[in-house]
């Protein structure tokens, strides 16, 4: 055999040795996944009105899929002390999925949290607030200076699909989506006070025209005909976003089960509403 032969032959031996040394060193030293860029901590109650509690359930399901794939990390908690001072200087966005604190310490530590650059979301019910109810209208800073909705007035029923026109083109978390969108099936609210005379609210979504009558009753006060509804909105002063969805449909009626109240309709399956919600969290989260 000749030289040119042998050196031929060898160069497949040198490729096969180095790419084994290659690989030794890559499981001696794996590789580390990147840290997640923000943490968001999700409260929740879920113990009043079957729809939220449905409604909490799916979100604490959907919310790990989507922190995997966007790269931030995602915790629940149903404890409301963890609404302190210290525990909220490891967080970089709050979630209240169905309610809001209520120990004055924790209201505190809260407000001091979004004073000083802490983010915010939101859903449905955690705007909620009407005198006299088990959810007193007894936090002025959160519900008339935060949210600027006041109390809760009225509602549409049963909970059924709108269709959402986009107003702010310009906001990250609402850039990527259509000018108009069908939600998913909701009970829609009506507040005392006028978001768009408020200077520093933002309005991002509200309820299209097209979409009255809306609601089926039995009360025609729970059938709405006209009217400007703001459904989704942020306070220019703060970095949060309030987003009224998250009440599932249930069987109330016990129509399809005598022994439980079942889901008829989830919030978190419905692709534009997601891109919504998604896009939201990556803004407060710094990263859009």
């Amino acid at each position: 055999m000749s030289r040119s032969t042998v050196r031929r032959a060898t160069k497949p031996i040198v490729r096969i040795v180095a790419s084994v040394v290659v690989l030794a060193a890559a499981c001696a030293h794996p590789a580390r996944r990147p840290a997640p860029e923000f943490r968001v901590v999700a409260f929740f109650t879920a113990k009043q009105d079957p729809a939220h509690i449905s409604f909490v359930h799916e979100a604490v399901r959907w919310f790990p899929t989507i922190a995997a794939s966007h790269g931030f990390r995602f915790d629940t908690t149903s404890d409301w002390r963890n609404l302190n001072a210290e525990f909220l200087s490891h967080v970089d966005v709050v979630v209240f999925l169905d309610t809001r604190p209520e120990d004055p310490a924790q209201r505190s530590a809260f407000q001091t949290y979004m004073e000083h650059g802490g983010a915010w979301m939101g859903f449905h019910f955690a705007g909620f607030a009407l005198t006299p109810s088990a959810v007193p209208a007894n936090w002025d800073w959160y519900h008339d200076t935060f949210l600027g909705a006041g109390s809760y007035r009225s509602n549409t029923w049963r909970p059924t699909s709108a269709v959402l026109r986009v107003e702010d083109r310009d906001h990250p978390a609402t850039r990527d989506l259509p000018a108009t969108f069908r939600s998913a099936p909701n009970e829609w609210y009506r507040w005392e006070r006028d978001l768009r005379r408020n200077p520093d609210i933002r309005v991002l979504l509200s309820i299209d025209p097209s979409s009255f009558p809306l609601g089926t009753g039995p009360k025609p006060s729970e059938i709405w005909h006209e009217g400007d509804y703001p459904v989704v909105w942020t306070n220019r002063n703060y970095r949060m976003l309030y987003l009224n969805v998250g009440h599932n449909d249930m069987d109330y009626e016990h129509r399809y089960s005598t022994t439980e109240t079942r889901t008829l309709s989830y919030t978190l399956t419905n692709a534009v509403q997601d891109r919504l919600i998604v896009d939201g969290l990556l803004w407060l989260g710094g990263r859009r």
